[in-house]
């Protein structure tokens, strides 16, 4: 599958103003590793009072197995600015959550991350709320989500961000492939030294 295509079922979660402590439980963010926190996403709704899987929770229900697209609720990722959130979500196997507001802490968080926020109209993720399981495909560099029924919508994202997502780097990771470039620029735009000959010519 191309990085710049995401084709996948979605998994739906309909609920509103879903927060970033129900996302990653606040007991879960005493860790600093990435790997294996998907767990413990959704901690509280996944389980039942018994402390066994609800069976009825959409990411315990095995036909959203390998889903890599959530689709959910207005408001979603509110509360704290937890980068644990999108952690949780990315380990879980999620490459894209949609809907028809993200928070804007979580947003930036998520693309930080290689999560991509997808907003699009209220009434198409209604429809998409209403249809669990279908399949999307989103093209990230023309910003375009496709239904199966050929029906495609642009959502808003940022070049530099879409850049990032194309290649599969952070910020940092996207700097650090311009080190050779940075490099450069900094050779040709070096003062010269106090004491080197071009120093004294410009005297």
């Amino acid at each position: 599958m191309s990085a710049a295509v995401i084709r996948s079922r979605t998994v739906v979660l309909r609920e509103r103003n879903i927060d970033t402590d129900q996302i990653i439980p606040a007991r879960f963010l005493t860790t600093t590793e990435r790997a294996g926190i998907g767990r413990h996403a959704f901690s509280d709704w996944r389980s039942l009072a018994d402390g066994s899987p609800d069976p009825d929770f959409p990411f315990n229900r095995p036909e959203n197995a390998g889903a890599q697209v959530l689709v959910a609720g207005r408001n979603f990722g509110c509360g704290s600015s937890r980068e644990h959130a999108p952690w949780a979500l990315v380990d879980l196997g999620l490459r894209a959550v949609v809907s028809s507001e993200i928070a804007d802490i979580f947003r930036s968080n998520a693309l930080k991350n290689g999560l991509l926020p997808v907003v699009l109209d209220a009434e198409i993720v209604d429809e998409l709320l209403d249809a669990p399981g279908i399949e999307l495909s989103i093209d990230i560099a023309a910003r375009r989500v496709t239904l199966p029924d050929g029906r495609a919508f642009a959502f808003p994202l940022d070049a530099f961000a879409r850049t990032c997502l194309l290649e599969g780097v952070d910020q940092l990771g996207y700097l650090l492939k311009q080190a050779d470039a940075i490099a450069a620029f900094e050779q040709r735009h070096a003062l010269p030294s106090p004491a080197s000959p071009e120093s004294r010519h410009a005297r």
